[in-house]
């Protein structure tokens, strides 16, 4: 199963109902994607129930080992791995794309299962004796997202796995065939049962599996408003939760830094993966003392990067994943352009073309409370905002709702972390905005979710605590 061919043999529906998936660059039909339905998943769920009990009678050890299998049998189809996803989702092969998003796969495969979590001793001295201990929840249940679906879908089955849980994973609707084949690779090396995918409706399958009394975790990763009918369906059952939900991140440019030396950064931090990143960059704050140097290095940096069809070894950015979300980024440009915002670069898409292309946009000299910066763009789209006052700008970056990440930028590392202390978000990258470690937690504030993933507290996320007292 390491061509791309094999892989897409492996996953194309045999009987049943199926949809056409399309290349979103190029209109290409590129297979046949199953749609489940509600009777299904509870068979999955019933298999991962069963599985269970023997998958978390294993010494850790050994599942561990299971995971650095899983992690092996990746990297063997990686390449047919990458392309899929390039097909589907339409992220280039090259720059922070595909071929990253596989190794990124990789690599948080094998972090969980090598990452330590002993029994902690809490007291031990004259007034008792008691410990920590981590125990397996049962059955999670994992809905996984279009933007970065093989990753995301990692983060959530790895840890999950290495606690002596099994998994339910419901794919995007968008990205299904990205996460089967992902998933179709993985099951070549772990126990039965262990590891199930039901694609289906949200709607249906999605809602079902929320409102299930046999999933003990729910995790999610997607919009503020899914995450809130996802909290009210699972109350019933007390069903422990981790949310990862929408963002709408700000960073601040402090007066002392070099608009040159940040210009790469600050442009990879907004569009990475073609601005359809949850914690990427969306509305930029920059001081009125170097506001047109920013947006002048900025401009030049967005205009020299390639976009275009995916499997285009020469291309880095690519179209947004559907003509939904094409929609809402014109949108919102649009509106800005009609404020008298003003368009340094882009914001000029073929809306005849095949594909959801949206060229690299900047949008300077708009009004903070424009919709174009209020409302999350996912897309490739940033507006600069101008200040003259920093504690001014501090409050309109905390100003909504939502609070995933946000960033600080400047020559002087105490300055930003004087800032940094201030934003309201569940992480702050000072220089930097977006990169996630498999060792730091990493989750939201206000109404961006709460939970945290990776690392030690990402392995105690999928654990019921108990305590031995005594």
């Amino acid at each position: 199963m390491k061509t791309y061919d094999s892989l897409l043999a492996a996953i194309t529906p045999q009987g049943g109902e199926t949809r056409e998936v399309f290349d979103p660059a190029t209109g290409e039909k590129i297979g046949d994607a199953p749609v489940q339905d509600v009777a299904a998943l509870e068979a999955a769920i019933d298999t991962a129930t069963a599985a269970q009990v023997a998958w978390a009678a294993l010494p850790d050890a050994e599942r561990s080992a299971y995971l650095h299998k899983a992690a092996d049998a990746i990297e063997e189809s990686a390449e047919a791995l990458a392309e899929l996803l390039s097909r589907e989702q339409g992220k280039p092969l090259n720059g922070p794309n595909a071929r990253f998003e596989v190794g990124g796969c990789v690599a948080w495969t094998r972090t969980p299962a090598d990452t330590p979590l002993p029994v902690e001793v809490l007291v031990d001295d004259e007034s008792g004796y008691a410990e920590m201990h981590y125990r397996p929840l049962g059955v999670v249940g994992a809905i996984s997202p279009w933007n970065w679906p093989m990753m995301i879908s990692i983060w959530q089955i790895a840890p999950a796995l290495r606690m002596g849980n099994t998994v339910v994973m419901k794919p995007a609707e968008t990205t299904t065939l990205s996460v089967l084949a992902l998933i179709t690779v993985m099951n070549q090396v772990l126990p039965e049962g262990v590891l199930n995918i039901v694609p289906g409706p949200g709607r249906t399958v999605g809602d079902a599996l929320t409102r299930s009394p046999k999933i003990n975790k729910i995790m999610f990763t997607g919009s503020t408003p899914v995450g809130k009918r996802i909290i009210e369906a699972s109350a019933p059952n007390v069903t422990r939760l981790t949310l990862e939900l929408g963002g709408n991140d700000a960073g601040i440019v402090l007066p002392d830094a070099d608009p040159k030396a940040i210009a790469e950064d600050l442009f990879w931090g907004a569009f990475i993966n073609t601005g359809q990143t949850c914690a990427a960059l969306k509305r930029l704050y920059v001081h009125d003392s170097i506001y047109d140097a920013v947006v002048d290095e900025l401009a030049k940096v967005a205009a020299n990067v390639p976009m275009g069809v995916g499997l285009d070894e020469n291309n880095v950015l690519g179209p947004l994943q559907n003509r939904a979300q094409f929609d809402v980024v014109d949108k919102l440009v649009e509106s800005a352009k009609a404020s008298g915002a003003r368009v340094v670069l882009g914001g000029n898409p073929d809306r005849e073309a095949v594909g959801n292309f949206y060229p690299a946009t900047l949008i300077a000299d708009i009004d903070p409370h424009q919709e174009l910066v209020l409302e999350e763009q996912f897309g490739p789209a940033l507006p600069i905002i101008r200040y003259t006052d920093l504690d001014e700008a501090v409050r309109l970056a905390n100003e909504l709702e939502v609070g995933l990440g946000s960033s600080v930028w400047s020559a002087d590392r105490s300055a930003a972390l004087a800032v940094a202390a201030r934003l309201q978000a569940g992480t702050t990258w000072i220089n930097s905005h977006g990169g996630l470690h498999p060792m730091i937690p990493f989750g939201g504030a206000k109404q961006s979710g709460y939970g945290r993933e990776f690392g030690v507290e990402g392995l105690k996320a999928v654990a019921e605590q108990h305590v031995i007292s005594g």
